[in-house]
């Protein structure tokens, strides 16, 4: 077990770009207040910044602390789990086809940005693999894959031989491979957004959580333990680290825990047989694993874990144990960090774009898509606020609404993670 506030994480030992930020510690004011300080605020803060807009950030920690500095760093341009006519249903057929059109380039708008910026993450943009844990799965993904190519997502399928190549695992017999995916190292990608956004004029706090919200004649009022804010517009960027600043918002998802290991830098016969030319990967278990090699010659392997009540990561040794059975060559590994974090799953699997009172917005809800998706939601968010009328936006305006049966989902979240690794153990045996 590791600690979520003190994580043994191989992000924060290798980022490229790290600076604190001071706390606030006086009363100020300005345009755009953003709470948050990760990949969606951010964006939302350089965009708005760049525009001429006066921009405070507020985190209660520092860029990156949460999902951003966290995830896996897979860029994955495709919407979970809902193939394109079950996401029109959900959305309508207007906010079907900007939604479809921004989650498809949401990875070449995130590799542009970081190229014209010069952001040092490691950005490498060589395909994503997701690959079928049993012939059920590979019947689901080739039907929506068929209907996304009808958009242009110019997907492959994979198989057998070819398939084995490229991820290094017979664990698999059949996969897609999407060309526009990626990997970034998310905490570097965090700060050098971070540092954008200042160069355009951004003020970021650090240490500084927003303690109240109050509506004024003028807009809203942040308070903090030592200063406050008097701002027009305030943008939540909070996402699976939401907590009770806004009423019944964190309620809208459900906060699942993502942990993640990694090896030491591995000798050319190993770390050459996995992932050779440099795709991510992932599975379509409903407990998912996540896979990809690193620049420095290790592997990072992710999934589903838990969080305690007394602050304490779990998952770990499930984890390593179905890592060396989809990679043998990876067998007693003495695996040199681990690390999770917090992410939001919302009921339909979409990112939700909030509009709850006049000039308070928020995004979140990524799905597992957040590195490329939280991209895109940080300039929508922005646009709104420069005046976009919100039905012109890729993202509908979705109702602060709390999940049906979230209590209970909340406390069975242990056992229902259980009883989907039990269901894939038995989908995969089979399928052998």
């Amino acid at each position: 077990m590791t600690s979520h506030d003190k994580p043994n994480s191989l992000w924060m030992a290798t980022s490229a770009e790290s600076t604190a930020h001071a706390h606030l510690n006086e009363e100020i004011s300005c345009d755009v207040v953003v709470i948050g300080a990760g990949f969606t605020g951010l964006r939302a803060a350089h965009k708005l910044a760049d525009a001429g807009s006066d921009v405070v950030v507020l985190d209660a920690t520092d860029v990156g602390f949460g999902a951003s500095g966290r995830n896996g760093g897979q860029v994955n341009p495709i919407l979970p789990f809902n193939g394109p006519e079950q996401v029109r249903k959900i959305v309508g057929n207007t906010h079907f086809e900007r939604l479809t059109e921004a989650s498809l380039g949401s990875a070449d708008s995130l590799f542009d940005f970081i190229e014209k910026h010069q952001i040092e993450c490691q950005a490498r943009q060589n395909g994503w693999l997701r690959v079928d844990h049993c012939e059920k799965a590979k019947i689901v993904s080739r039907k929506n894959a068929d209907a996304w190519n009808k958009y242009g997502a110019n997907i492959e399928f994979v198989e057998d031989d070819k398939l084995q190549k490229l991820s290094g695992s017979k664990a698999y017999r059949s996969g897609i491979l999407a060309p526009r995916g990626g990997a970034v190292q998310p905490l570097s990608l965090a700060h050098g957004i971070a540092r954008v956004a200042k160069n355009a004029g951004a003020r970021i706090f650090g240490n500084t959580p927003a303690t109240q919200l109050s509506q004024t004649a003028d807009g809203w009022k942040v308070e903090t333990p030592n200063g406050s804010v008097a701002t027009k517009w305030v943008i939540l960027a909070t996402n699976g680290y939401t907590d009770g600043l806004f009423a019944g918002l964190k309620n809208a998802f459900i906060p699942f825990v993502s942990v993640q290991i990694a090896t030491p830098q591995l000798p050319p016969d190993i770390i050459d047989s996995i992932l050779p030319e440099g795709q991510t990967l992932s599975d379509t278990r409903r407990v998912i694993i996540y896979t990809r090699r690193e620049p420095d010659d290790r592997i990072v392997i992710g999934s589903h874990g838990n969080l305690g009540r007394n602050g304490l990561l779990t998952g770990f040794k499930w984890l390593k144990e179905d890592a060396a059975r989809i990679f043998p060559q990876l067998e007693g590994m003495k695996w040199e960090y681990e690390w999770g974090g917090k992410l939001a799953i919302t009921d339909d699997r979409l990112p939700h774009f909030h509009e709850p009172a006049k000039g308070l917005i928020a995004g979140m809800g990524y799905n597992g898509r957040g590195v490329a998706m939280s991209n895109i939601m940080g300039t929508v968010l922005a646009d709104r606020v420069l005046g976009a009328d919100p039905n012109s936006l890729p993202f509908p305006v979705s109702p602060v609404k709390k999940i049906p049966f979230r209590n209970i989902q909340m406390l069975g979240k242990g056992t229902a993670v259980w009883a989907m690794q039990m269901l894939d153990k038995m989908e995969t045996s089979t399928s052998r």
